[in-house]
């Protein structure tokens, strides 16, 4: 193994807090939309792209709306995250950089443009990563994107850290084990290894 390659919302951080203060002020500003987000309506679409979250969230808008208005939440709560960050999980800064010791390390998000930079930024974290990709700047799946990350770093025998059932299948289809953080959002049966905590890391690899 000569990488780590590792999702980022219910395997790095929980930014759900954060993310829902920033949705439901834009959507409290919006006449259109008589509704508010709750913490398990983000819990339930994590690791979905987001535009299979705003079909979920908002399946009465007209699509081009409903788009535009995602765009503006998403770009609501980037600013949010970079002003207060999120919740990370226990030890993360002390696996992260031990790992980084003896392996590459990346992240592989479902997310928009900006989201990564804004956990980089807040929490100070970017000196441990090699590089970054998500479909808001590719418009590729997860699988393709993690491809995307071997190809372009040259990567031989990376892992994917993930936990939700569609990072197992993105690991599945990019051909790497996959290590289930069981800690997180998902419920997944099939996986090559399996973690309760991040530290949890430093005794398998």
């Amino acid at each position: 193994m000569d990488s780590i390659i590792f999702d980022l919302d219910g395997t790095l951080w929980d930014s759900v807090e954060t993310v829902l203060i920033a949705w439901n002020k834009v959507l409290k500003n919006d006449n259109r939309i008589e509704k508010e987000l709750t913490k398990e309506d983000f819990k339930a679409t994590m690791g979905l792209q987001m535009h299979e979250i705003e079909k979920i969230f908002f399946p009465d808008i007209e699509e081009t709306y409903r788009t535009q208005l995602s765009n503006k939440c998403c770009e609501a709560e980037t600013v949010l995250l970079e002003q207060k960050g999120g919740q990370l999980y226990e030890q993360l800064e002390e696996v992260l950089e031990s790992l980084s010791q003896k392996y590459k390390l990346f992240i592989v998000s479902n997310c928009q443009e900006g989201y990564i930079e804004a956990f980089y930024k807040y929490h100070q974290l970017k000196t441990h990563f090699i590089d970054y990709e998500n479909p808001g700047r590719t418009g590729l799946s997860k699988g393709e994107n993690i491809k995307l990350i071997m190809e372009r770093n040259q990567l031989e025998s990376p892992v994917y850290v993930g936990d939700t059932l569609g990072d197992q299948q993105a690991a599945k289809a990019a051909g790497i084990p996959f290590v289930y953080a069981s800690y997180g959002f998902g419920e997944v049966e099939e996986y090559d290894y399996i973690i309760h905590s991040l530290n949890e890391l430093l005794e398998i690899f």
